[in-house]
């Protein structure tokens, strides 16, 4: 049953109907019409009866005892983030690992709390200390709900703090070593048995910038990726196994540039995790000629990746006749297939090159060509004064 109006001129009714099939069609039956809208309005008898029936109504006498002041303030938390993350937390040993650093040290609250706050804040919602505590009165996290935010600043100083000079063996010439590097070692240390090795690493880096006042270490002008280039920023680079599991983290100046990050990253892998054979695979923008070479004396092999269009050696090596094709991924029959790849293999000298071709893109691009040159051909025949290039970008 339901309540609908009904008009007659410029007089609105109420009618309680219900709906009832009726030789298989829906039709609407009037149980009762319960006067004229603006009279019961106006007589009140309307809201006697709506507060009549909520007597009945679980919902309507919470919220009726809700707006005469007669309801219990309460508050719900999640549970859930911290209940998963604190698990895994354990597992890896984040809480061991920091209780072994701070040892003896006594800073009048629990830095370990502190810290599993934001990073459990980072994990959800991103943002600053600031809003990490802020944020955690919505969700239930053992043994936080007496943390101040300077306590949380003092937290992130700590694993910020560089280590004496007789510690900084290994250290990137951007940024000297701190507490953190020696937490990712033990954290490290602990997850690698007596046959572990890493095979793989993935390496990328980003760009943070700083609103406001701040970043006088590390902040500066530099190519900024979120298209802030008038705000200071820094560089974090962030290093994976091959399970997707952090290794180590680096924070450089926000001027470094991404050629100048790799070779320090991979002499900080052999030096502090001791790893012994490395296989540098990037994208080429990533390498400098300078970097190839670093790479070469060192005796590490690398995998470049480079696209065909913006090297000419790559280019003069795709044009040989060297080598066959050979097909590693079919033609696709549905879209949701991989892409189709054909490979060759061709050597120079001591050089090993790979092309690499997808024949669906290699039509694509064709078609294009084939468009921007019949459009030229078409503006060229309809003048005789033309110049510029406005409108076939990429010919």
């Amino acid at each position: 049953m339901f309540i609908r109006t009904q008009t007659n001129g410029d007089r609105t009714y109420l009618l309680l109907v219900e709906n009832e099939r009726v030789e298989g069609r829906l039709v609407q039956r009037v149980l009762h019409r319960l006067g004229r809208l603006d009279e019961l309005q106006a007589s009140g008898q309307l809201d006697a009866l709506v507060k009549s029936l909520g007597r009945f109504a679980d919902k309507l006498l919470v919220l009726d005892a809700h707006a005469r002041g007669a309801s219990v303030p309460t508050q719900t938390v999640t549970i859930g983030p911290a209940l998963i993350f604190e698990r895994l937390w354990h597992e890896y040993g984040i809480a061991d690992v920091l209780a072994e650093r701070l040892g003896r040290r006594r800073f009048g609250f629990s830095v370990e709390r502190a810290i599993f706050l934001t990073v459990l804040h980072r994990l959800f919602a991103p943002g600053s200390d600031r809003a990490a505590e802020r944020w955690r009165h919505d969700y239930a996290i053992p043994n936080t709900d007496r943390l101040d935010l300077h306590q949380l600043y003092r937290a992130m100083r700590w694993l910020g703090t560089p280590l004496p000079k007789a510690q900084q063996a290994g250290a990137t010439p951007f940024a000297p070593r701190t507490t953190k590097d020696l937490v990712e070692e033990a954290l490290f240390a602990r997850r690698r048995d007596l046959f572990s090795q890493i095979n793989l690493v993935f390496f990328d880096t980003t760009s943070l910038y700083f609103c406001g006042a701040g970043g006088d270490a590390l902040g500066r002008h530099g190519h900024s990726r979120d298209h802030r280039p008038d705000l200071k920023q820094m560089v974090v680079g962030l290093v994976l196994d091959e399970e997707g599991r952090p290794i180590c983290t680096e924070l450089w100046p926000g001027n470094t540039t991404d050629v100048t990050t790799l070779i320090p990253i991979v002499d900080r892998l052999r030096q502090t995790f001791h790893v012994d054979e490395v296989c540098v695979v990037a994208d080429r923008g990533m390498i400098s000629a300078q970097t190839i070479e670093a790479l070469e004396t060192r005796g590490w092999t690398y995998i470049l990746g480079v696209r065909m269009r913006s090297s000419k050696e790559a280019q003069a090596i795709a044009a040989t006749d060297d080598g066959h094709y050979r097909t590693v991924v079919p033609r696709r029959r549905a879209s949701h297939d991989p892409a189709p790849l054909r490979v060759k293999q061709v050597w120079r000298d001591d050089r090993r090159y790979i092309v690499c071709v997808n024949p669906d893109e290699a039509e694509k691009d064709r078609h294009d060509r084939e468009a921007i040159i019949a459009a030229l051909e078409k503006a060229l025949a309809q003048t005789s004064r033309w110049s510029g290039t406005r409108g076939f970008g990429g010919f």
